[in-house]
């Protein structure tokens, strides 16, 4: 069994199965996925996310705002801890730093995760992290708020390995998407290689990142069979072992099996 640890249901692009979110979601079972987390990036669209993770076996989700989001209602450690209430809510995010997106003075970023990060500490969830080109900032702050506590995941990494083995030592897990089976991704395909398979998560990032072969196209969680067959092949192991050591990293991560 896979589990496709990071994608957004409420946003996949459903042409290919005639609009049905059911259908897709039928397929990532066929191809072996037997988990799916659904990832919040704003808290207007929480109740969509939310409903899904309710409506669908095999389905769980989190809260929180996208770093990169502006003009969205910024929520207060209050509101995240309110709204991660629900069962089917097992982390906190995706939020983090994004400076390739954003520029200027980005206090603003920090702070907003300095609030997810309080709110995952009071109720001892774990958070989904989104770093790009913020790497130095990410892990002062992760020092400095004793993350480790809760951990989480950093997900959709595309960092060095170096950078990646920090996080680890840390505590945190690193999730590869499909960049990986990209020709010219050396630095992640390193990273997939060479970091401990006891921190090794699996995601799709759906609707975006769809692996070989069908990079360019809308992407979905039954592709991450793609990723976790690629990063096997990289490690010179089965896929099979890959697959029970991913699986088994998600839920030592999140700590349910309920969702």
């Amino acid at each position: 069994m896979l589990i496709d640890s990071h994608c957004h249901l409420d946003m996949l692009d459903l042409a290919k199965h005639d609009g049905d979110l059911e259908s897709a979601i039928i397929a990532a079972r066929a191809a072996g996925v037997g988990h799916i987390l659904n990832i919040c990036v704003t808290l207007e669209n929480f109740p969509r996310v939310l409903e899904i993770a309710k409506t669908y076996e095999g389905v769980s989700c989190t809260v929180g705002l996208h770093p990169s989001e502006q003009h969205c209602h910024e929520p207060s450690v209050d509101d995240l801890i309110e709204l991660a209430q629900h069962p089917k809510v097992i982390g906190i995010g995706e939020s983090g730093l994004d400076y390739f997106h954003c520029s200027g003075d980005l206090t603003w970023q920090q702070e907003r995760f300095r609030r997810h990060i309080q709110a995952a500490k009071q109720i001892n969830k774990p958070l989904v992290i989104h770093s790009r080109e913020s790497s130095d900032d990410m892990y002062r702050i992760l020092c400095d708020e004793k993350v480790n506590e809760i951990g989480g995941v950093l997900h959709c990494f595309t960092d060095s390995y170096e950078a990646a083995q920090k996080f680890v030592d840390l505590g945190f897990y690193i999730g590869i998407t499909g960049i990986v089976t990209f020709k010219k991704a050396l630095q992640v395909q390193e990273v997939a290689q060479k970091i401990p398979l006891e921190r090794l998560l699996v995601e799709t990032d759906a609707p975006y990142l769809a692996p070989e072969p069908y990079r360019g196209k809308p992407n979905e969680p039954a592709y991450v069979r793609y990723v976790a067959e690629h990063i096997a092949k990289l490690r010179n192991i089965s896929y099979d072992e890959l697959a029970l050591q991913t699986t088994k990293n998600f839920w030592e991560l999140f700590d349910t099996q309920e969702a």
